[in-house]
């Protein structure tokens, strides 16, 4: 299977917003946003989390909340690991079900999911 990209435009509780194109990870729990955005952003962490990578790698990231909106569809607000020198920008799961979207891995592409109640 092949890698999928998206852009995605963050905004801080400050206002400050920026255009971030991140990996879409339909593995990985939470999205990522790398240090650099989130400290322009204002980004606050809300608590401190321990994950684990694919290889089996431990690691501890703060994690905070920030609005998104996906292109060409979705916006809300989502958990965000708070990324540290070296991380990548990535989407996971949780925000892509907060926005009411799927990865389909053989168009390597989003589409809205059938919302159930």
């Amino acid at each position: 299977m092949g890698s999928t990209y998206v852009w995605g435009t963050l905004r801080g509780t400050t206002g400050v917003s920026e255009r971030v194109r991140f990996h879409v990870d339909s593995g990985a729990t939470y999205s990522l946003v790398p240090r650099d955005v989130w400290k322009r952003l204002g980004l606050q962490p809300l608590r401190r989390v321990g994950f684990v990578l694919a290889d089996g790698t431990e690691m501890e990231r703060d994690v905070g909340e920030c609005w998104m909106e996906l292109e060409p569809e979705g916006q809300g607000t989502s958990p965000m690991i708070l990324g540290e020198p070296g991380d990548s920008a990535l989407l996971g799961v949780v925000t892509l079900e907060v926005m009411g979207l799927v990865l389909n891995p053989f168009k390597r592409s989003l589409h809205p999911m059938r919302m159930l109640a």
